[in-house]
């Protein structure tokens, strides 16, 4: 008889884990509480006009063909992926601005356009992320976390020294420039943390970023969801929307059962893919592995103050993927990190997946995606988003050399109060726990619980870490720690 298998959540993680263990033998249920799948990778649809509410990013496609391969499948069986060239701008202030192409050597060249002598160095320290990008994205992301032993390797220990510095102080090491500088420090802030926290070993992000590139599915990310939950489905998967769990029941400490609209389901095993903190509250308390004020002391990725924006007309001077770093990097970074509040003057970035994929928006017209990354726990009112957008949009038209605001048709916003309410996120974070060296690998909170048999965790507050392809990662890790216990 099969093993019943619930899971909490239908994100990137719980879909994939999903397609894991159906596949050997388990009988597989996801309980989504929202009313479509996909996590914080829902879609917004609004007159005429699609949004991807959460990951905007395509990195590391080589996660993605892994994945589906191991079901003897393709991203392309599922969705049609391209190449993004460019892959992003960055505007540093009027008339300053650095595209980032889609090779090496177009990339050499811009480095070398802004500071002479640049691209040699840049070479140096993309040899060593690529060397990093084998090591950990083939080799140390697909460990459990279980031992701090899955960390030494032959490879690991020559590099140990990597992880007692930092990716800040190796880029202010070898460059000068302050523009290339935040080019080389902005791809670690997907996984959370300031690039001064950050071990220099995760340069392998910059690898992902100027060697992999940046690509785009047809669509949107929703398309990655929806080819996951079709996979899943075929391996009799089943998924119910619209179904929040209320407790996870124990009794003589192994799982018995979920509660759902005050109605007990019966399983062998509970998989949340839902936020860890909140995962454990739905336990008795003699059941919680971490503690409020562990939770509280440890470092959380930023929360975000979002806006979804459809235009009226195709705007100007703007590709799919724009960041704006005209003011201060470092100020940010310590509002959100170290002295939390909302920012004075903040980064922010902005997507347009109209301008190449324009099935996303009506003829003639963009679709606007807008992102301040903010600390998390903040205050979070109207008030604020408007003050915020207020600001931003002054930037953008002064930057982009053209007016805006009287060709938006609509514009949602999306905030702290929105990830507690929607994804039960702790403290209203959009990205889960940062990966600083104190929260890597077994440091991070365990993908299975110590306290309850047949109860484990996936997702971007457990191992890896943050990010989509983590979270593929982390539904494999997880299926792979169940089946090695059961099986």
């Amino acid at each position: 008889m099969s093993k019943e298998v619930s899971i909490i959540g239908s994100g990137f993680a719980s879909l994939s884990a999903s397609c894991y263990l159906a596949r050997e033998g388990f009988d597989v249920t996801i309980y989504e509480k929202n009313n479509s799948v996909g996590g914080r990778a829902r879609q917004l649809k609004k007159e005429g006009f699609t949004f991807d509410m959460g990951p905007s990013w395509y990195w590391m496609p080589d996660v993605f063909e892994r994945f589906f391969a191991d079901f003897d499948k393709s991203p392309s069986d599922y969705y049609q992926l391209d190449k993004l060239n460019p892959a992003y701008k960055v505007f540093f202030g009027n008339d300053e601005n650095i595209l980032i192409e889609d090779t090496l050597e177009k990339i050499y060249a811009a480095f070398e356009k802004e500071e002479t002598g640049s691209s040699i160095q840049l070479k140096k320290f993309i040899a060593q992320a690529q060397s990093n990008y084998e090591i950990a994205i083939k080799d140390l992301v697909y460990r459990p976390g279980v031992s701090p032993l899955e960390l030494v390797t032959p490879e690991t220990i020559k590099k140990i020294g990597q992880f007692f510095s930092t990716i800040s102080k190796d880029v202010r090491k070898e460059f000068k420039n302050k523009k290339l500088i935040q080019l080389l420090e902005f791809p670690v802030l997907f996984l959370g943390a300031k690039p001064s926290d950050t071990p220099s070993f995760y340069s392998f992000m910059n690898y992902a970023d100027f060697g992999l590139g940046t690509w785009h599915p047809k669509g949107g990310m929703y398309k990655v969801i929806e080819g996951m939950e079709s996979l899943a489905r075929s391996l009799g998967v089943k998924i119910e929307t619209n179904s929040a769990v209320e407790k996870i029941n124990i009794s003589n400490k192994i799982v018995s059962s979920i509660t759902i609209d005050g109605k007990e389901i019966a399983t062998d095993l509970v998989v949340s893919g839902a936020d860890y903190h909140h995962s454990e509250t739905l336990l008795d308390p003699k059941y919680r592995q971490y503690s409020e004020s562990y939770w509280n002391k440890k470092t959380f990725a930023p929360s975000s103050l979002l806006f979804y924006i459809g235009f009226d007309k195709k705007l100007k001077n703007i590709h799919h993927h724009n960041l704006f770093f005209d003011v201060d990097f470092d100020a940010h970074a310590k509002e959100i990190y170290d002295e939390p509040k909302w920012p004075e003057e903040p980064l922010f970035y902005a997507n347009f997946t109209s301008v190449t994929d324009p099935g996303s928006a009506p003829e003639n017209c963009e679709n606007g995606f807008f992102l301040v990354p903010i600390a998390p726990g903040l205050e979070d009112n109207e008030k604020l988003r408007e003050n915020y957008f207020e600001k931003i949009m002054d930037r953008f038209e002064k930057l982009t050399n053209q007016k805006v605001r009287e060709h938006i048709l609509f514009k949602e916003s999306f905030c702290v109060n929105d990830f507690i309410k929607d994804y039960n996120s702790y403290k209203g974070n959009a990205y889960g726990m940062a990966n600083t060296l104190l929260q890597t690998a077994f440091l991070r909170p365990k993908l299975k619980s110590s306290k309850v048999k047949g109860l484990f965790f996936t997702g971007q507050l457990t191992v890896p870490g943050p990010g989509v392809p983590p979270s593929l990662i982390s539904g494999k890790l997880v299926s792979g720690l169940i089946q090695k216990e059961l099986l």
